[in-house]
């Protein structure tokens, strides 16, 4: 059986983290979404992936080069038309029963394995969700589907679709048929196959998490800490306290003085203190160098980022080559944030920094702040509002 992931999309609500990367290749505990969700798959019976990519489709490419499995095969789809028109993409590479992923969504390899397993012709992995209406609902009668809805004001059901489907080759005849009628979404598919009087088998997991908005990835983040041993292969001088589960990657180096409290996941070649102190859920990429006296809590920061002394900065994120200098307080407080028309609560939210930005000595960031890649913005601002790519705030 063969598996197809569909991670062709840009991912527009996670801006400004997708604005030079496809939302596949956002970092989960310092591995792109995608490297775990083929992790998972190669978990299962599956004998070959086809993955479809689109948006930005070289740093994918650039990426997996280094991918030692050689049952990965990447086509592409040269326009973003939606999922169904990915998935036809792949008709060629497909000869029998298949399971389709969205590249783009986290999910264990027990549940794939229980759906491949499954003697449905059709079927889908489901799971219970706060706020189903952000999703397809999943009407269930027994343990199959009866009906199917995206995005419904409708509450009634609290199931919603995966995105995780098993799907016989037959299954590209209705692909087709909805794509031409310009139906192009995946909803659109098993809705037909329901219509033909098809049935579609559920398998309930609660092993599924998806990544809507950038603070989605702090949560995300957190729960896969959860999972890490202490693993030490950088440099540790003497007098610092370490206390919990942290990894930290080869070449790093953590300076007297400093205070690691995980879980805490720390990437090749950083370089962190001294008298830093660094607190659970916190993710640092590879090539980092935070300064001395600074204080980060439940934060991602990626790749090639330079944290300047004295900065504190909790439940933020900084994409790729981020420069904050000195004296700089990203303040984080819980909100109410509009999305898609609708206000969500937050627990607790501090700034979301875009690529190559530099924030100037004693800046403050009020809480839920969103700096585009490539803005600079001079010492002593007090920023309160959102602020575009490319801008200098003077």
């Amino acid at each position: 059986m063969k598996a197809v992931i569909l991670a062709a999309g840009e991912g527009l609500r996670l801006r400004p983290f997708t604005e030079d990367k496809p939302k596949v290749m956002l970092p989960v505990a310092n591995k792109p979404i995608l490297h775990h969700v083929i992790d998972s798959i190669n978990n299962t019976s599956i004998e070959e992936i086809i993955v479809v990519i689109g948006y930005q489709k070289n740093k994918i490419l650039q990426y997996f080069d280094k991918y030692s499995n050689k049952k990965v095969r990447f086509i592409e789809q040269k326009k973003q038309l939606g999922t169904a028109h990915a998935l036809l993409m792949a008709e060629s590479f497909v000869d029998d029963d298949f399971i389709v992923v969205f590249g783009d969504n986290l999910i264990g390899s027990e549940s794939l394995q229980k759906l491949i397993d499954s003697n449905y012709n059709s079927g889908l992995l489901i799971t219970h969700h706060g706020h189903p209406s952000k999703y397809g609902v999943v009407g269930v009668k027994g343990k199959n589907v009866e009906s199917i809805a995206e995005k419904p004001e409708d509450k009634s059901s609290q199931y919603i679709a995966t995105g995780v489907y098993k799907f016989k080759k037959n299954v590209f005849d209705t692909v087709k048929n909805c794509v031409n009628e310009g139906e192009l979404g995946l909803t659109s598919v098993l809705q037909s196959l329901l219509y033909q009087n098809d049935t579609i088998g559920t398998i309930k997991t609660s092993e599924w998490s998806d990544v809507v908005y950038p603070y989605d990835l702090l949560s995300v983040n957190e729960r896969h800490l959860n999972n890490i041993n202490r693993e030490i292969s950088g440099k540790i001088e003497k007098n610092v306290h370490i206390q919990g589960p942290v990894e930290i990657g080869e070449n790093s180096q953590i300076s007297s003085g400093c205070y690691l409290v995980g879980p805490i996941l720390i990437g090749e070649g950083c370089n962190i203190g001294p008298n830093t102190c660094i607190f659970p859920s916190t993710v640092i990429g590879n090539n980092c160098v935070i300064e001395p006296f600074s204080s980060i809590r439940n934060s991602i920061i990626m790749e090639e980022c330079r944290i300047g002394s004295h900065v504190t900065m909790a439940n933020s994120i900084l994409d790729d080559g981020v420069r904050i200098n000195h004296h700089v307080t990203i303040i984080e407080e819980q909100m109410l944030i509009s999305n898609d028309n609708k206000m969500n609560k937050i627990q607790n939210i501090g700034g979301l920094i875009g690529g190559n930005s530099i924030i100037g000595n004693h800046c403050v960031i009020d809480p839920g702040i969103v700096i585009g890649k490539g803005v600079i913005i001079d010492p002593l601002k007090h920023i309160y509002r959102n602020i575009s790519k490319e801008s200098h705030v003077m």
